[in-house]
């Protein structure tokens, strides 16, 4: 551990980095804006302001051809829980409305250190409810609603799974969890990969987690780290999931323990790996992205068919 675990620091060093934000995410595409990648997957933007709390910047994808009344999926973006993409998962987006035929509504969620834990899982929860009460209004289908994310977006999908478990609802038809981190309690000092030099590195993680849940013992929360093995809950009804993890990332170890805990208990609907890919490949490989975001979408399709 290093100063960048005190709070105080990492809530510098995380403030530091958002205003960074723009630089690091064109270096990340070389320049290219995400509304512009994979434009074979097509579909109508619409932002607006959902009355969570605090309140949620979104968009709202729709493919032209869709059918009435479809049914609607909710996507938390990446970012180490510190940086806000209103448009970072827009390709990711797109495929799932457009391959899917469903609805997708993307949530920018309030993000640390101004927001730390549990403040985003618990808006989260409030814009699917949000998407549940307003989907005659909205013209979508509510009963057909799967969730899901990249990063610590999965992390926040997965947050919501618990949630609706524990409280008896909604019901959820799907969890889409993309290479998510689904242990804090574990140093990222002490997770490893075959890189020399992986995307997450140690001090990344402590910045991030410092910054998300400044209390080491907070860390244990299921809403946090449902790997845990101190989460011995009994997650029998959970809604299925998908778990995708990233061969060479530091967070694959944990990723796949989930995804056997949740097959458990008969909710996992499919658990593979990316080869040859780490954390956040998806936003510099169109080829890996493409092939990844198609099958997500054919598993949200089936969910809410």
């Amino acid at each position: 551990m290093s100063l960048l675990s005190r709070p105080a620091v990492a809530r510098f060093v995380a403030r530091r980095l958002q205003k960074a934000m723009p630089r690091m995410m064109a270096a990340q595409t070389g320049g290219l804006d995400p509304r512009e990648r994979l434009p074979e997957f097509a579909a109508d933007r619409r932002e607006l302001i959902i009355p969570a709390d605090p309140p949620a910047p979104a968009v709202i994808y729709r493919a032209a051809d869709t059918t009435a009344h479809p049914g609607v999926h909710v996507n938390f973006h990446g970012g180490g829980y510190i940086l806000g993409q209103l448009h970072g998962d827009d390709a990711l987006c797109r495929a799932i409305a457009s391959r899917a035929g469903v609805v997708v509504i993307d949530v920018d969620y309030a993000v640390a250190p101004q927001h730390p834990f549990p403040t985003a899982v618990h808006q989260a929860m409030r814009v699917v409810q949000w998407a549940i009460d307003n989907a005659d209004a909205q013209g979508w289908d509510a009963t057909r609603l799967t969730v899901g994310g990249q990063s610590a977006g999965g992390a926040i999908a997965a947050a919501v799974a618990r949630q609706a478990l524990d409280a008896g609802g909604p019901r959820i038809r799907l969890q889409v969890l993309h290479y998510p981190p689904l242990d804090l309690t574990v140093p990222a000092a002490e997770k490893h990969s075959p890189l020399a030099k992986p995307l997450l590195r140690p001090w990344m993680s402590e910045v991030f987690d410092s910054s998300y849940v400044p209390n080491p013992r907070t860390r244990a929360d299921p809403f946090v780290s449902p790997a845990s093995a101190s989460d011995s809950a009994d997650l029998t009804g959970i809604a299925p999931a998908v778990v995708i993890a990233a061969s060479d990332d530091i967070l694959r170890d944990e990723d796949e323990r989930y995804a056997r805990r949740l097959e458990r208990v008969g909710a996992l609907a499919e658990f593979w790996q990316v080869e040859g890919a780490d954390h956040g490949y998806d936003g510099g490989d169109d080829t890996l992205a493409r092939e990844n975001y198609l099958r997500i979408a054919e598993h949200i399709r089936a969910a809410q068919g």
